[in-house]
């Protein structure tokens, strides 16, 4: 029963894939993963999430630390020391009943010893004038500026990975068409020789044949090469010791996406960066607030527990508890300067978000033109695979029965070759280009949907 042209190429890209991968090395089992399965293993190997998700965790302890801002301070102060206190004490009226018992006025008292003072204090905070919510509210904001960083880690991890991976899979892609155009070329020129030697065809068409057969050793070989570096890639980011295999296909989706709108409103919404300006943003407000509460004045409730009162001096007292207020006359630091400097950084902030917005529509805007433009180019492109199949099976029926050259049937190869290597080109785009208007839209999680959605597969 004769084989399809399309079975056949299936046939041959899956041998190419397969010399190609033994070729580079069959001593190591490849490690076999779907996207899905790669990106799982990105998640728990990639450096870049483990340093995100540590200063998550260490803006969240902060943040939970920042609560207890309200709470009593309690201290202790133990002092062991060593003293002298003099003192005299006029006898006034009775100096007269003094000089009859021959007492001197005033009287002289001297006392030097040792003495240890343990001394508890507590003192709680009633009204800061905003600082300590002011400073809670900063490290909440801090936390979330953290989780959008380890967001933003993330998506940037995912590209990568997707470049990574469906760039293996086009250099596997091209390997398998070079391969099939060196072998094709092989059997052409064992044809050509065949002829030479019958008198069918000249010596010029026999060197035609060689010099064509040479070409394609050679780009087989630089795409052999092209491969195993971007096996290398792959490997690296996934912190394997073997090649890693991609499971899963080159695809395009035909069905169009969803309008550019919906992908500008929810960058705007939910985008990573803007997430981290906007906590920035609330850290800016709320250093503000602090600043402008250092010119009001403080007000704390205290106590004080004297825990051995036989060593008390004179003028300390047992226990005491009360009421203070607290205000900073004058201070070494401009503190009209501090709230103007912590103001401009607001304004700072939200200029820069406006920015990072606007820019965000437009990087959308472009990477929505670009998927669409890749997946026209890859539907326009299945009409010349056809041509060039039909093309190469003609020329090759021609050039046995003495009605074509050699160099026609060389031209139908290389174009069939060229053709197939667009058509991969082109899905390899279209995967790279929706990646990126994910990613610019703040939702790289999406891509393995949109994978799950593909009609058209291209596998090696």
């Amino acid at each position: 029963m004769p084989i399809s042209p399309g079975r056949r190429l299936l046939v041959l890209l899956t041998l190419g894939s397969l010399t190609a991968f033994v070729s580079l090395g069959a001593q190591a089992q490849p490690l076999a993963l779907h996207f899905e399965e790669a990106q799982e293993r990105l998640l728990h190997v990639s450096d870049a999430l483990a340093s995100s998700r540590s200063q998550v965790e260490s803006r969240r302890q902060l943040a939970e630390a920042s609560r207890s801002l309200s709470y009593p301070d309690v201290s202790i102060d133990i002092r062991r020391l060593h003293f002298q206190k003099s003192l005299k004490l006029p006898l006034g009226s009775l100096e007269p009943v003094a000089e009859a018992f021959d007492i001197s006025s005033p009287l002289g008292f001297a006392e030097k010893d040792w003495r240890t003072r343990p001394i508890v204090t507590a003192t709680m905070p009633v009204w800061t004038g905003g600082q300590i919510s002011a400073a809670k509210a900063a490290a909440n904001a801090a936390a979330d500026e953290a989780d959008a960083l380890l967001a933003r880690a993330g998506q940037d991890e995912t590209v990568q990975l997707v470049e990574a991976y469906f760039g293996q899979q086009l250099a596997q892609q091209v390997a398998a068409v070079r391969l099939e155009v060196r072998n094709g070329l092989q059997e052409h020129y064992a044809h050509a020789r065949k002829l030479e030697q019958e008198g069918f065809a000249t010596r010029a068409q026999l060197l035609q044949a060689q010099v064509a057969l040479d070409n394609a050793e050679r780009e087989y070989a630089k795409a052999v090469n092209d491969l195993r570096g971007a096996q290398a890639v792959l490997a690296g980011l996934l912190r394997s010791d073997v090649p890693i295999q991609p499971l899963s296909p080159l695809f395009v989706v035909q069905a169009p996406l969803e309008p550019v709108e919906y992908f500008v409103e929810t960058a705007v919404r939910q985008h990573p960066g803007l997430e981290q300006l906007r906590a920035v943003g609330e850290q800016a407000r709320q250093k503000v607030l602090a600043e402008q509460a250092n010119w009001k004045p403080r007000v704390y409730l205290f106590g004080q527990y004297d825990l051995k009162r036989e060593d008390a001096l004179l003028t300390e007292s047992d226990w005491a508890f009360g009421v203070g207020v607290s205000y900073t006359l004058f201070s070494n630091t401009d503190r009209h300067r501090q709230v103007g400097a912590a103001r401009s950084q607001q304004l700072q902030v939200e200029h820069s978000l406006r920015d990072t917005a606007v820019k965000l529509e437009i990087g959308v805007a472009r990477a929505w033109l670009a998927v669409d433009s890749a997946r026209q180019q890859f539907t326009l492109l299945e009409s010349a695979l056809a041509s060039a199949e039909e093309n190469l099976r003609l020329q090759g029926l021609s050039f046995q029965e003495g009605q074509a050259t050699s160099l026609d049937v060389i031209d139908a190869r290389l174009q069939l070759g060229k053709t197939r290597t667009d058509r991969a080109l082109a899905a390899w785009e279209f995967d790279l280009a929706l990646i990126q208007l994910l990613d610019v839209s703040g939702q790289t999680n999406r891509y393995s949907d949109y994978l799950r959605q593909a009609d058209i597969v291209l596998s090696p």
